[in-house]
């Protein structure tokens, strides 16, 4: 038998695996551009075919790249920001306002009027420019991307006052979707609350959040909406804020209500429970205007008498407190 000479290549077994090789090292290049919080990634991918992403000093051309974080990557002539923590805010966006970072016919953005301070931000999806109430801001486009998902099946709410009249028997319809201009719309969960002179006020709970879908549902049912605002998003509530105010969500918070997908930006994952909707903050002020009433004659709940017991959290034995909800 003839011994091998011994620069006779190794065995094909003692190669790298095909899936070793196919496994580029890093993350995509959009998704880091989005981590850094300059846009969205879908925007991220629409940056790289204009042309306006460099890794390198090389324009790139397509998004099918991955880095390391290593590389000098410059977007529109700037170098990359660092990543910073991940961070949610809430704000109320006034009417009038668009809901991107530039606007072709001049008009007011939600992004000039946020403080000075505020680091670069991208929202949660967007508000029709006649639209109020809460947005929700953030720092990183992956969370944005994440929040915006119809998979994560939080609920949008709104209130909305509109021209004309309308039952609830009308309104129960909806539950079962509608077609509207060749577009389907899942279901929604429609209140009338009052009819007010030629308006009528109504609360409706949605989970697509398509373009426009509120204006569009309640006008094929002969409404027409004269102003709409949202009051919550998922967990998350417009509770007090002022018009044009921002507030930041306490980290804490945020990564209770991301659950398993905390991990991803920088949280823990809980040990016992997914995340799940939690609508906590029932009692919130309603927007100006809705004609609401307080719930309850005389201003409000009545002052605890010194030495009794309000209904606050119970105590269990050892003196611990019972878990409290917390507002968002």
């Amino acid at each position: 038998m003839t011994t091998p000479p011994a620069d006779t290549p190794p065995k094909a077994n003692d190669q790298p695996t095909d899936d070793a090789q196919a496994t580029p090292e890093g993350e995509r290049i959009a998704k880091v551009i989005a981590r850094a919080g300059v846009c969205s990634r879908r925007e991220a991918e629409k940056l790289i075919a204009e042309g306006r992403v460099s890794v390198d000093g090389q324009v790139l051309s397509s998004p099918a790249l991955n880095v390391t974080g290593r590389e000098k990557i410059v977007v529109d002539g700037n170098p990359l920001p660092q990543q910073e923590p991940t961070r949610l805010w809430r704000y109320y966006k006034e009417a009038g306002l668009v809901t991107t970072a530039r606007d072709p016919e001049g008009r007011p953005t939600v992004f000039s009027r946020l403080p000075k301070d505020m680091p670069r931000v991208v929202s949660v999806g967007r508000l029709d420019v006649n639209t109020e109430g809460l947005l929700l801001l953030t720092n990183d486009g992956e969370l944005a991307r994440l929040l915006e998902l119809p998979s994560t099946g939080w609920t949008r709410r709104y209130r909305a006052r509109a021209h004309g009249r309308v039952t609830q028997a009308d309104l129960d319809k909806l539950k079962n979707g509608v077609t509207v201009e060749g577009v389907r719309y899942g279901a929604i969960e429609a209140t009338l609350d009052k009819a007010q002179g030629a308006n009528v006020w109504i609360t409706l709970s949605l989970k697509e959040g398509k373009n426009r879908e509120v204006k569009k549902v309640l006008g094929s049912i002969g409404l027409a909406v004269n102003r709409l605002i949202r009051l919550s998003y998922g967990p998350f509530q417009c509770g007090d804020l002022q018009p044009g105010e921002v507030r930041v969500v306490p980290n804490r918070v945020l990564m209770d209500q991301l659950g398993n997908n905390a991990e991803k930006f920088g949280g823990k994952r809980p040990a016992d429970h997914p995340a799940q909707e939690k609508n906590n903050n029932s009692q919130q002020r309603k927007p100006a205007g809705t004609g609401r009433k307080p719930s309850q004659k005389g201003g409000g709940r009545p002052a605890a008498k010194s030495g009794t017991k309000t209904g606050g959290a119970r105590k269990t034995k050892g003196g611990a407190h019972a878990h409290r909800r917390r507002r968002v």
